[in-house]
């Protein structure tokens, strides 16, 4: 068993606990701020950065894609039809690559065979061209563009060439672009600090910048190219390293930790002065309190703070109410005493009661007997009767039974306890209905049961009108077993709901009110509940809850 700490650990504990978890609290919530704002102020510049270079990506893209489609439709195109005898349009192809400086390659014209017959590049004039695998067409100007797939860091861009008087396609122009323009876009968006990549819709990298695969647990941002081209799903992904973007947040945490340890320290220093002052007259009040009955006319310290002063004075109170206490207990007990007492002899006034009843019953049988005497002896009888079952109830309310858990048929019981209330039932016309073919099993003392059935169903019949309906009903639930019991009387009137287990209360006139006292004594034995309410008979319903497993309790010779 751990030591319990004394009242200077405590009070030391709680002055760090005091000091440290104010500036931790505040520590946090400042250092998480500034986390969040610096957070948001990096993806707020990424954003903006990533727009920026997707506006510049998408504006790249279109001026090529334009270029392409409007050079497909110039007159000189159709130079094609002649094989460009005269070189027309490979100069213009020439001058036309000159003029864009690096963006593109080469400028090519083909014939439907795919043929060089014009080129910025004189080598290739004459010669097949080699086209990458197809990617994905565009729109440009009503008319489809085709894009290949990247390679050795060429887009390649291709239009149909048509005929000017029968619109049908005649050869192909294509442009070999470069695809480093759009990486040195890349490039220039971020620095050493931030990386920055073209991807396309399934996340595949078209371009990146120097440092985009060192980077590792990230801040990062997406825009989408979807600008005048409309690419399809291309998008501009930028991150920044965490590591040096909440820089300043770490030194800002390294502040609050060496405020942290000034107040540790000044806790320290503060709580022994303190300390001293409070354990003092604890000492004192401890030392009154031991010495209270050796001293009856010690009083009280009168140092020390009020409320220490207070506690003191409740002490001397306390002690005085259990000295009250006392007496009050040693009263409690003998009237248990008086109370087995009576127990005891109301077992002896049941003989009395059967020599009563059987004089009663020989009586009967004489043969002269008037009738004043029949009425004498039936009164006998029936006072014996009431006496006997009033001596049973007060002695089981005084002395419980502990059950003997035994596997119980519950169905089968409720059948016989129904069979041996069946006279008395039908006496007032009293219907009772129980349509169960189920055999229901709990751990339970049949005797007690049996008690339990006969109290509920005696009330019912016994407060019922003549032709009244009592109904029952048992069911599974979860491990549980529910009995209800419910009937069309007069029930009980919501105010006196709360007392109705309570004994001596009861409703009906001669009644002691100690049954179903005893019926709740039995259910909370049996590990159980019992719970009233008004039934939608109109009258009342008793409910029980009893368990199905075997209570731990119980042992192999109850079973057998």
């Amino acid at each position: 068993m751990s030591k319990a700490l004394s009242i200077k650990q405590l009070l030391l504990l709680a002055f760090l606990l005091a000091g440290l978890l104010p500036a931790m609290l505040v520590s946090f919530l400042s250092f998480s701020q500034a986390s969040n704002a610096l957070r948001k102020e990096i993806l707020r510049d990424l954003q903006t950065s990533g727009a920026t270079v997707a506006t510049d990506v998408d504006r790249v893209m279109f001026e090529r894609l334009q270029n392409v489609h409007s050079w497909s439709q110039l007159a000189l195109m159709q130079e094609v039809l002649i094989g460009d005898v005269d070189k027309r349009l490979s100069v213009f192809l020439s001058e036309s690559q000159k003029s864009y400086h690096q963006e593109y390659r080469a400028l090519h014209v083909l014939d439907l065979q795919y043929h060089t017959i014009a080129s910025s590049r004189a080598a290739q004039i004459g010669r097949t061209l080699s086209r990458p695998p197809f990617w994905f067409s565009v729109s440009v100007g009503g008319r489809q563009l085709q894009l290949s797939k990247i390679t050795q860091n060429i887009l390649m861009m291709t239009q149909t060439i048509q005929d000017s008087s029968t619109q049908q396609p005649i050869g192909y122009l294509v442009a070999e672009f470069n695809w480093s323009i759009v990486t040195k876009l890349l490039n220039d968006a971020v620095n050493q600090q931030a990386a920055a990549a073209l991807l396309d819709d399934q996340n595949q990298v078209l371009a990146a910048s120097v440092h985009w695969s060192e980077k590792r647990h990230s801040l990062h941002v997406s825009n989408a190219v979807q600008g005048k081209v409309g690419l399809p799903g291309w998008h501009v992904h930028i991150e920044r390293a965490r590591s040096v973007a909440v820089a300043p947040v770490h030194r800002l945490a390294y502040v609050f930790l060496a405020l942290l340890a000034a107040t540790l320290l000044f806790s320290l220093l503060l709580v022994r002065p303190i300390g001293r002052a409070i354990i003092q007259p604890l000492e004192n009040l401890t030392r009154f309190v031991r010495g209270f009955h050796q001293h009856a006319q010690a009083l009280p310290p009168k140092a020390g703070p009020p409320e220490l002063q207070e506690l003191a004075q409740a002490f001397e109170k306390l002690i005085q109410d259990l000295e009250t206490s006392q007496d009050n207990l040693t009263r409690a007990a003998k009237l248990a005493v008086v109370g087995e007492m009576a127990a005891a002899m109301s077992h002896e006034v049941r003989t009395p009661l059967g020599i009563l009843r059987s004089s009663a019953d020989v009586l009967l049988r004489e043969p002269k007997l008037s009738a004043d005497g029949h009425e004498v002896l039936g009164f006998i009888i029936s006072e014996t009767e009431r006496l006997n079952k009033l001596v049973s109830t007060l002695i089981d309310a005084a002395r419980p039974r502990t059950p003997h858990f035994n596997p119980l048929d519950l169905t089968q019981l409720i059948y016989r306890v129904m069979a041996l209330l069946q006279s008395q039932a039908l006496a007032k016309k009293i219907t009772m209905r129980f349509a169960q073919t189920e055999v229901m099993q709990v751990w339970a003392d049949q005797d007690q049961m049996t008690q339990v059935l006969m109290n509920l169903l005696m009330n019912a019949i016994q407060i019922l009108p003549a032709q009244g309906q009592i109904a029952l009903r048992l069911e599974r639930l979860n491990a549980n077993m529910v009995l209800t019991v419910s009937d069309n009387g007069p029930g009980i009137q919501v105010g006196d709901q709360a007392q109705v287990f309570e004994p001596f209360f009861t409703q009906r006139a001669g009644g002691v009110g100690l049954g179903l006292a005893v019926v709740r004594q039995i259910v909370h034995a049996h590990r159980g509940e019992i719970s009233y309410r008004n039934s939608e008979m109109g009258g009342a319903e008793f409910t029980i809850v009893l368990p199905t497993v075997q209570p731990a309790s119980s042992n192999e010779s109850e079973v057998k």
